[in-house]
Protein backbone atom coordinates (compact mmCIF):
# COMPACT_ATOMS: atom_id res chain seq x y z
CA UNK A 1 0.00 0.00 0.00
CA UNK A 2 1.55 3.31 -1.00
CA UNK A 3 1.52 6.32 1.43
CA UNK A 4 0.31 9.56 0.72
CA UNK A 5 0.71 12.72 2.25
CA UNK A 6 -1.20 15.97 3.11
CA UNK A 7 -5.15 17.29 2.20
CA UNK A 8 -8.10 16.80 1.89
CA UNK A 9 -8.60 13.95 0.09
CA UNK A 10 -10.95 13.62 -3.11
CA UNK A 11 -14.28 16.24 -2.27
CA UNK A 12 -17.29 15.63 -4.76
CA UNK A 13 -16.09 17.86 -7.04
CA UNK A 14 -19.77 18.87 -7.58
CA UNK A 15 -19.97 19.83 -4.23
CA UNK A 16 -16.89 22.19 -4.07
CA UNK A 17 -16.98 23.63 -8.24
CA UNK A 18 -19.79 25.20 -9.67
CA UNK A 19 -17.66 26.04 -12.60
CA UNK A 20 -16.52 23.57 -15.72
CA UNK A 21 -13.06 22.25 -15.82
CA UNK A 22 -12.97 24.05 -19.38
CA UNK A 23 -13.75 27.34 -17.60
CA UNK A 24 -11.07 26.69 -14.63
CA UNK A 25 -8.54 25.87 -17.85
CA UNK A 26 -9.21 29.17 -19.31
CA UNK A 27 -7.86 30.84 -16.38
CA UNK A 28 -5.02 28.87 -16.34
CA UNK A 29 -1.40 30.40 -14.66
CA UNK A 30 -2.58 34.07 -12.66
CA UNK A 31 1.30 33.90 -12.31
CA UNK A 32 4.24 35.19 -13.56
CA UNK A 33 7.29 33.62 -14.89
CA UNK A 34 11.21 34.35 -14.51
CA UNK A 35 13.93 33.55 -15.93
CA UNK A 36 15.16 31.40 -13.45
CA UNK A 37 12.63 28.53 -13.47
CA UNK A 38 10.37 29.96 -11.34
CA UNK A 39 6.92 31.91 -11.32
CA UNK A 40 5.05 33.78 -8.21
CA UNK A 41 2.35 32.45 -7.42
CA UNK A 42 -0.04 35.59 -5.59
CA UNK A 43 -2.70 34.46 -3.30
CA UNK A 44 -5.13 36.83 -0.99
CA UNK A 45 -1.72 39.00 -0.56
CA UNK A 46 0.52 35.69 -0.05
CA UNK A 47 3.23 35.26 -3.23
CA UNK A 48 4.48 32.09 -3.39
CA UNK A 49 7.70 31.31 -6.01
CA UNK A 50 6.84 28.19 -7.56
CA UNK A 51 8.52 25.96 -10.30
CA UNK A 52 7.66 27.38 -13.75
CA UNK A 53 6.58 23.65 -14.71
CA UNK A 54 3.40 23.49 -12.25
CA UNK A 55 0.16 24.49 -13.57
CA UNK A 56 -1.92 27.29 -11.44
CA UNK A 57 -5.99 26.90 -12.22
CA UNK A 58 -7.42 30.36 -10.35
CA UNK A 59 -11.38 30.05 -9.71
CA UNK A 60 -11.21 33.33 -7.56
CA UNK A 61 -11.23 32.15 -3.96
CA UNK A 62 -10.07 28.42 -4.63
CA UNK A 63 -6.77 27.88 -6.75
CA UNK A 64 -5.45 24.27 -7.91
CA UNK A 65 -1.75 24.54 -7.82
CA UNK A 66 -1.13 20.99 -10.11
CA UNK A 67 2.74 19.41 -9.81
CA UNK A 68 2.42 16.98 -11.60
CA UNK A 69 -0.35 14.86 -13.79
CA UNK A 70 -3.36 16.25 -13.18
CA UNK A 71 -6.10 14.40 -15.68
CA UNK A 72 -8.88 16.71 -14.63
CA UNK A 73 -8.01 20.28 -12.95
CA UNK A 74 -10.23 20.78 -10.58
CA UNK A 75 -9.75 20.73 -6.63
CA UNK A 76 -9.83 16.89 -5.29
CA UNK A 77 -10.44 15.42 -8.62
CA UNK A 78 -9.00 11.59 -8.39
CA UNK A 79 -5.72 12.04 -9.78
CA UNK A 80 -4.97 15.18 -9.99
CA UNK A 81 -1.42 15.71 -7.92
CA UNK A 82 -1.43 19.07 -6.57
CA UNK A 83 -2.45 21.06 -3.51
CA UNK A 84 -5.10 24.12 -2.86
CA UNK A 85 -5.10 27.09 -1.82
CA UNK A 86 -8.94 28.63 -0.29
CA UNK A 87 -10.28 31.80 0.98
CA UNK A 88 -12.98 33.22 2.91
CA UNK A 89 -15.91 32.09 0.80
CA UNK A 90 -14.79 28.36 0.98
CA UNK A 91 -13.17 28.67 4.33
CA UNK A 92 -16.80 29.90 5.58
CA UNK A 93 -18.23 26.43 5.09
CA UNK A 94 -14.64 24.41 5.07
CA UNK A 95 -15.51 22.03 8.23
CA UNK A 96 -18.22 19.94 6.30
CA UNK A 97 -20.89 22.93 5.76
CA UNK A 98 -19.59 24.75 9.21
CA UNK A 99 -16.87 27.28 8.91
CA UNK A 100 -13.42 26.30 9.13
CA UNK A 101 -11.13 26.89 12.18
CA UNK A 102 -8.42 24.57 11.75
CA UNK A 103 -9.52 22.31 14.48
CA UNK A 104 -11.72 19.84 12.44
CA UNK A 105 -10.27 18.11 8.85
CA UNK A 106 -10.51 20.58 5.95
CA UNK A 107 -13.78 19.22 4.45
CA UNK A 108 -15.89 21.27 2.43
CA UNK A 109 -18.65 19.46 1.52
CA UNK A 110 -21.71 17.53 3.87
CA UNK A 111 -23.75 15.06 3.44
CA UNK A 112 -22.36 12.74 0.96
CA UNK A 113 -18.75 11.17 1.72
CA UNK A 114 -16.23 12.82 -0.18
CA UNK A 115 -14.35 10.43 -2.89
CA UNK A 116 -10.30 9.53 -2.70
CA UNK A 117 -8.29 11.92 -4.16
CA UNK A 118 -6.02 8.80 -5.36
CA UNK A 119 -8.64 6.62 -7.04
CA UNK A 120 -11.73 6.33 -8.36
CA UNK A 121 -14.38 4.32 -6.65
CA UNK A 122 -13.34 4.88 -3.11
CA UNK A 123 -14.55 7.04 -0.18
CA UNK A 124 -11.61 9.45 1.94
CA UNK A 125 -11.96 8.76 5.71
CA UNK A 126 -10.06 11.21 7.95
CA UNK A 127 -9.06 10.57 11.17
CA UNK A 128 -7.41 11.61 14.37
CA UNK A 129 -4.59 14.97 13.75
CA UNK A 130 -1.02 13.22 13.92
CA UNK A 131 1.22 16.40 13.97
CA UNK A 132 -0.43 20.16 15.29
CA UNK A 133 2.01 23.06 15.51
CA UNK A 134 2.92 27.13 13.96
CA UNK A 135 4.69 26.97 10.58
CA UNK A 136 6.15 30.30 9.31
CA UNK A 137 4.65 31.50 6.50
CA UNK A 138 6.75 34.47 5.15
CA UNK A 139 7.83 37.51 7.72
CA UNK A 140 5.38 38.31 10.51
CA UNK A 141 3.09 35.22 9.51
CA UNK A 142 2.58 32.29 11.37
CA UNK A 143 -0.44 29.31 10.14
CA UNK A 144 -2.17 26.79 12.24
CA UNK A 145 -0.41 23.43 11.15
CA UNK A 146 -2.17 20.19 11.47
CA UNK A 147 -2.07 17.02 9.46
CA UNK A 148 -4.20 14.43 9.49
CA UNK A 149 -4.12 10.78 9.04
CA UNK A 150 -6.57 9.76 6.11
CA UNK A 151 -7.59 6.94 3.96
CA UNK A 152 -9.64 5.41 1.42
CA UNK A 153 -12.21 2.84 1.22
CA UNK A 154 -13.42 1.09 -0.95
CA UNK A 155 -17.90 1.85 -0.73
CA UNK A 156 -18.86 -1.53 -1.28
CA UNK A 157 -16.31 -3.73 0.10
CA UNK A 158 -14.94 -1.21 3.19
CA UNK A 159 -11.60 -2.38 1.88
CA UNK A 160 -8.61 -0.14 2.60
CA UNK A 161 -6.50 0.94 -0.60
CA UNK A 162 -4.82 3.68 0.32
CA UNK A 163 -2.91 6.05 3.48
CA UNK A 164 -2.29 9.09 3.46
CA UNK A 165 -1.58 12.49 5.53
CA UNK A 166 -3.92 15.33 4.79
CA UNK A 167 -1.57 18.68 5.52
CA UNK A 168 -3.27 22.03 6.13
CA UNK A 169 -1.96 25.08 6.66
CA UNK A 170 -4.36 27.95 8.27
CA UNK A 171 -3.96 31.87 8.14
CA UNK A 172 -7.10 32.66 10.20
CA UNK A 173 -6.16 36.45 9.70
CA UNK A 174 -5.28 36.60 5.95
CA UNK A 175 -8.32 34.26 5.55
CA UNK A 176 -6.54 31.31 3.59
CA UNK A 177 -6.00 27.79 4.40
CA UNK A 178 -3.64 25.62 2.70
CA UNK A 179 -4.04 21.75 2.05
CA UNK A 180 -1.72 18.81 0.59
CA UNK A 181 -3.02 15.60 0.61
CA UNK A 182 0.37 14.17 -2.06
CA UNK A 183 2.77 15.41 0.51
CA UNK A 184 4.96 17.64 -1.88
CA UNK A 185 8.18 18.14 -0.13
CA UNK A 186 8.67 21.47 -1.45
CA UNK A 187 4.92 22.73 -0.04
CA UNK A 188 6.15 23.22 3.44
CA UNK A 189 9.63 25.78 2.02
CA UNK A 190 7.68 27.27 -0.17
CA UNK A 191 5.28 28.44 2.43
CA UNK A 192 8.04 29.53 4.51
CA UNK A 193 9.39 31.62 2.03
CA UNK A 194 6.39 33.18 1.42
CA UNK A 195 6.61 37.18 0.69
CA UNK A 196 3.45 39.31 1.20
CA UNK A 197 1.98 42.23 -0.66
Amino acid sequence: MRKRSSVLAVLATTALLTTPTAALAAANSPTVASASGTKTLSFRGMNLKVPATWKVYDHTDRVLVATGSCKVPEPFAPNCRGFWLYGPEVIAYGAEGRRYTGGQPFVPASGAPAGCPFEYGSIQVIGKAVSTGLRQAGRGHKAKYTAWAGRCVKQKSGRQTESFIQREWFLPESKIVVVDVWGDRQLPGLLKNATWS
